[in-house]
């Protein structure tokens, strides 16, 4: 038998590749663009003008028959432009600017009729001239504006009922330490329904300055020193300087210079000193 001749396979040996070297590359950073903040176009008075028909009054109780106002030689400061800028109302001129007019100046006057003028929609040039540059704006006269009116007695409105459904549930010794900011001493002579019903009434008639004064608690704890002294508890000396104990004139405190001295006790009462001196005043008031 033949024998079977095998083929030794030698290994082929893959040549070794030579490692190139690491090149370190360099990253060049793109430089910074400082991106500069764009200033804010600065908005004129009359950039959001509505064009409708406008009434004017004159300010103050007084309506005389007729009223002139300047029409000439006044001045507004323009802040775009940074300087004082002429103004002259011209029939025949499209701006109330002296320094933007062309062609000729028709001078108009200007003037109310028992107190009032009506300045129709067509009428811009003396609209603008009146609503937004004129120096007498708001100090001789005003422009009338029924929204801003109603939104005022809107306001006004809410606060006074606010103030009443307050009132009305009000606990008496917070009802008389109100009052007795409002009425002084009378307080004391007053029944509960009296009281309630002054309440009511000032509520109705202040309701923004009723309101502050029910979340002020300087108000009470005034009530409470005045109550004090009223009892004969702690007395206020005749210079208003110092408060002392009533029974043996030791020194409670000492009122600061220009300050109300009742005002100082309410804010003294706050204090680590003064809630000791309020706790011992209540119990004798309660007792």
């Amino acid at each position: 038998m033949a024998k079977k001749q095998t083929k030794k396979t030698e290994a082929v040996k893959t040549p070794l590749v030579e490692e190139q070297p690491k090149v370190e590359t360099m990253v060049v950073e793109a430089p910074k663009v400082e991106v500069k903040p764009q200033p804010k176009k600065k908005t004129r008075p009359e950039d959001n003008w509505e064009i409708k028909d406008r009434v004017y009054y004159l300010k103050g109780r007084k309506k005389p028959l007729s009223r002139s106002i300047k029409a000439a030689n006044v001045y507004y400061f323009d802040e775009e432009k940074g300087y004082e800028r002429e103004l002259k109302y011209c029939q025949n001129q499209k701006t109330s600017f002296v320094d933007e007019m062309q062609g000729d100046q028709r001078m108009e006057h200007i003037i109310f009729r028992s107190g009032a003028l009506y300045v129709p929609k067509n009428k811009v040039t003396l609209q603008k001239l009146l609503s937004l540059y004129h120096p007498h704006k708001d100090k001789l006269f005003y422009e009338h504006k029924p929204v801003e009116i109603a939104e005022d007695q809107l306001d006004w409105l809410e606060f006074e009922v606010e103030a009443l459904m307050i009132a009305k549930d009000m606990d008496i010794d917070l009802a008389e330490a109100i009052m007795r900011v409002e009425i002084g001493s009378r307080v004391n002579k007053m029944s509960s329904k009296e009281l309630r019903r002054d309440l009511l009434l000032f509520a109705k008639k202040s309701p923004k300055l009723f309101l502050e004064l029910t979340t002020d608690d300087n108000v009470q704890l005034r009530n409470f020193g005045i109550k004090a002294t009223e009892a004969g508890i702690i007395k206020l000396s005749n210079d208003q300087r110092n408060f002392t104990w009533a029974s043996n004139d030791r020194k409670i405190m000492v009122v600061p210079f220009d300050e109300h001295p009742y005002s100082a006790l309410a804010a003294w009462f706050k204090t680590d000193e003064g809630m000791e001196i309020y706790s011992n005043i209540e119990k004798r008031l309660n007792s």
